[in-house]
């Protein structure tokens, strides 16, 4: 494949990726070769020092029950007037996508020299690393954070340290529903010469 062929798929590829919710996926998802394919992906992010300042842990069909609960728990944590019924749909949630992996950035430690921005950054490029190779491999993903990232619920079930810091889903799967694929900003809009 000559490099032109190389540049014009691959933006190609990106421009056709979107957002797709889990509520929208459903199975068959990445075989356990996808998913490795996924992780390998995110392997290939920026990392500055070479610190790997994020992980990923990912959420088995066995423990989607547990996550469920933790997002329960987690609302009770905000809300604890929370009805039955919201109760319910939170645990809901955990039952979304056949593949869901959570995010995990490393605030600080290895390296301090390294700032947190680098860190969501390198994190950032391997969440979208992800996302264009699901999408290569005809799945849909999409990324789901919301306010039980930070409830004590969901940090106890994941094991985080008090320096990590949960950013948010990565969900795959196929998708059920396509909607219509949004506009989006031409480089002039953000993009100015110094």
């Amino acid at each position: 494949m000559d490099d032109f062929d190389t540049a014009d798929g691959t933006l190609e590829l990106i421009r056709k990726r979107q957002q797709t919710s889990p509520k929208r996926l459903v199975a068959p998802g990445p075989t356990s070769e996808q998913v490795q394919t996924l992780f390998e992906a995110a392997a290939q992010a920026p990392d500055h020092g070479l610190i790997l300042p994020w992980r990923f842990v990912r959420v088995s069909e066995a423990a989607r029950g547990q996550l469920g609960e933790a997002f329960a728990a987690a609302l009770l944590e905000r809300d604890p007037q929370a009805t039955a019924q919201q109760l319910q749909n939170a645990r809901d949630k955990a039952q979304r996508a056949p593949f869901l992996a959570l995010a995990i950035v490393e605030m600080q430690g290895k390296n301090p020299d390294i700032p947190v921005a680098e860190r969501f950054v390198s994190l950032g490029c391997a969440l979208q690393n992800m996302l264009l190779m699901a999408h290569a491999q005809g799945f849909g993903a999409g990324l789901v954070s919301g306010q039980a990232m930070q409830s004590l619920a969901l940090r106890t079930l994941f094991g985080l340290e008090a320096h990590e810091q949960a950013v948010c889903f990565i969900a795959t799967g196929t998708v059920k529903t396509a909607k219509a694929s949004r506009n989006r900003p031409s480089p002039d809009v953000f993009v100015r010469t110094l």
